[in-house]
């Protein structure tokens, strides 16, 4: 390919054996160990001149003995760094080191990382230990290292496609709603450029019946065998739920998120499969395509620039919304047009995250939500709003009662924990559902989390591994939480649709002693909002499918400031703090008043052109 002659014309011949693709990256193999000792300065030559990642490694015959160099490092690392495992990808010439303190391999600008590399002639690779254990991080390494033949060929095939020649007839971008388009839920985008198309998110909606659970596949442009790629902008099931169906049905391009929402997504996707066995004669995918979707994604980090199509420069930025989440900005061309996707966002600080990125120096469309876009949606202070849940819990916990708080498992639940640990709480927390399992990952990544919540875990003061959670695995365990009052308990789901959520909902309603507090969106039709609006006979079905009642007599309340949404000030704010003002602004996820009244405020405010289109409309953008 072009790419490859160009590359290997600017590097010295005799050192260079070989060059390959993965992904959008560039490997170069040599066979000189001289070369590979000083390679650096030649590399920032070539990238200057062709704008792509290269990486250098070592043909095998170079890399020393595999037992040599597991010593070499034991020695070259501080013990401090607690390397836990150290393995190999020889087909790569990588050597993977899992250590609790990944700093300390890397060492002080990279200088540990430098030496290992030079001493054993392999590439490290280096992983952080959670400091919670999670099966799920550890299969998904696991995974991606037993299928590291595939994962090569797979990457290669990916980058061919990239910078292979394609001609359509095409000449225009424009994006069409496939979910989540004057709506909540199954928030899904199409995005044709004049050389590829790339879709952006694919999931379920919580709630939704048949059909409506998944976004609208049946549209005439819609064909996955299509598709360059599948972008995912974070581990919501609303965003990322469906995208395991799509593998098994037979999709076998790349998929990209960050390493974060990789895992987080995988944690939910096997929950998905839990709930499907139990609720649906025909599950909507299977543990196969969990595994499918796992080999075929693609992670990358903040702020790192990859090629993804033909036509097609994809750059992660935080969000704000939750662990990895990411607004997706599409560079489309040589400078014809960008997009920001940008939802879910939190432009605000939080317990967890830093206040979404605002520094695109182009934005020519910004598609952005409007969950709480509304004329009334707007959120107390923020002081204000963590004060005044600390006093409803505290107020239950004096009259010996227990507070439940149904939870999303990922950012939510985590939120409210670092809430509770910041401010010197001191009775029992039990965690229920995927919680547990989400603070294993939040643990391995620190570095994704806002700056302030990075140094009170580096310095040994993270509020997930605090003594007041406990955690819930059996139903022994949700008996022994119901009789250690006061305490509070966090659960799945968080709009009380399915989950253990709803045992504990059966146990505590009828005392008056115990608070339910809301923390987060209740979609129509789930029994949170039902709740919300006044119910108080609320519906179940016993073993043998018989409906029953329960009085709901426990308080009520519902806090919105601790959304990880921002509200109709914080999305008007964004739009106003916005490096590169846009030309067009598309308002999705959202009820369809919200989303139109959002859309109206930002053309009136900012005289920008707005939508708030409907799924299946199709805007031209170019």
């Amino acid at each position: 390919m072009e790419i490859l002659d160009k590359v290997k014309s600017l590097l010295p011949a005799e050192a260079i054996s070989r060059v390959e693709l993965e992904g959008s990256e560039l490997i170069v193999y040599t066979k000189d160990k001289n070369f590979f000792l000083t390679f650096e300065q030649n590399i920032r030559d070539v990238v200057s001149q062709i704008r792509k990642r290269i990486e250098v490694r070592p043909e095998k015959n170079l890399s020393l003995d595999q037992n040599f160099v597991k010593q070499k490092i034991q020695e070259i690392v501080p013990v401090e760094a607690k390397i836990k495992e150290i393995y190999f990808e020889p087909e790569r010439s990588l050597v993977i080191i899992a250590a609790e303190k990944p700093g300390l391999v890397i060492g002080r600008g990279g200088e540990t990382f430098r030496q290992i590399r030079s001493e054993t002639f392999w590439v490290p690779r280096i992983e952080r230990v959670p400091a919670i254990k999670s099966d799920v991080v550890e299969g998904i390494r696991k995974v991606l290292h037993t299928e590291v033949k595939f994962r090569k060929e797979f990457l290669n095939e990916v980058g061919e496609k990239i910078f292979g020649e394609r001609k359509t007839n095409r000449d225009w971008i424009r994006i069409i709603g496939l979910g989540g388009w004057r709506e909540v839920g199954r928030s899904c985008c199409l995005i044709e450029t004049p050389k590829s198309k790339v879709m952006i998110d694919c999931g379920l909606k919580p709630g939704a019946q048949n059909s409506e659970q998944f976004p609208v596949f049946a549209a005439k442009e819609f064909d996955y065998n299509e598709l360059d790629a599948i972008i995912i902008s974070h581990a919501h099931n609303d965003h990322v739920g469906f995208l395991p169906a799509l593998y098994e049905r037979g999709f076998s391009g790349p998929t990209y998120m960050t390493t974060p929402s990789l895992d987080l997504a995988t944690l939910l996707w096997l929950d998905n499969i839990s709930i499907m066995q139990k609720g649906m004669d025909t599950p909507l995918y299977t543990a196969m395509g969990v595994k499918e979707a796992v080999k075929h994604i693609i992670t990358l980090d903040y702020g790192e620039v990859s090629d993804v199509a033909p036509d097609v420069r994809l750059t992660f930025q935080p969000s704000g919304h939750i662990l990895g989440s990411a607004f997706p900005h599409l560079h489309i061309g040589e400078g014809m047009h960008n997009i920001v996707y940008a939802l879910d966002q939190k432009f605000g600080k939080t317990a967890l995250l830093d206040p979404a990125f605002t520094d695109f120096q182009r934005v020519e469309t910004l598609i952005i939500e409007s969950t709480y876009g509304g004329n009334e949606n707007i959120f107390p202070p923020r002081t204000e709003v963590e004060r005044d849940f600390l006093e409803i819990v505290n107020k239950t916990m004096e009259r010996k009662g227990i507070v439940l708080i149904p939870s999303f498992a990922v950012e939510r639940a985590q939120e409210v924990m670092a809430i509770l640990s910041e401010n010197g709480f001191q009775y029992p927390v039990y965690l229920d559902g995927m919680i547990w399992d989400a603070n294993g990952i939040f643990t391995a990544y620190p570095e994704y989390l806002g700056r302030n919540m990075q140094k009170r875990i580096f310095q040994g003061e993270s509020p997930f591994t605090t003594q007041i959670f406990k955690r819930i695995g059996s139903q022994a365990d949700r008996e022994k939480a119901w009789e250690d009052k006061p305490c509070v308990i966090i659960s799945t789901s968080g709009m009380l649709i399915g989950g253990p959520v709803l045992e504990h909902l059966k146990q505590l309603a009828e005392n008056p002693n115990n608070t339910l507090i809301f923390v987060g969106y209740q979609t129509e039709g789930s029994m949170g909002r039902r709740i919300q609006k006044g119910w108080r006979e609320l519906p179940f079905k016993n073993e043998e499918g018989k409906t029953y009642t329960i009085d709901m007599k426990m308080e009520v309340v519902t806090i919105d400031g601790l959304s990880g949404h921002s509200d109709r000030s914080q999305l008007l704010s964004y739009v106003s703090r916005l490096a590169s003002r846009p030309d067009r602004v598309i308002c999705v996820h959202g009820e369809p008043q919200r989303a139109s009244e959002l859309a109206r405020s930002i053309y009136k405010i900012f005289r920008i052109e707005t939508d708030a289109p409907r799924n299946l409309e199709a805007i031209r953008l170019k």
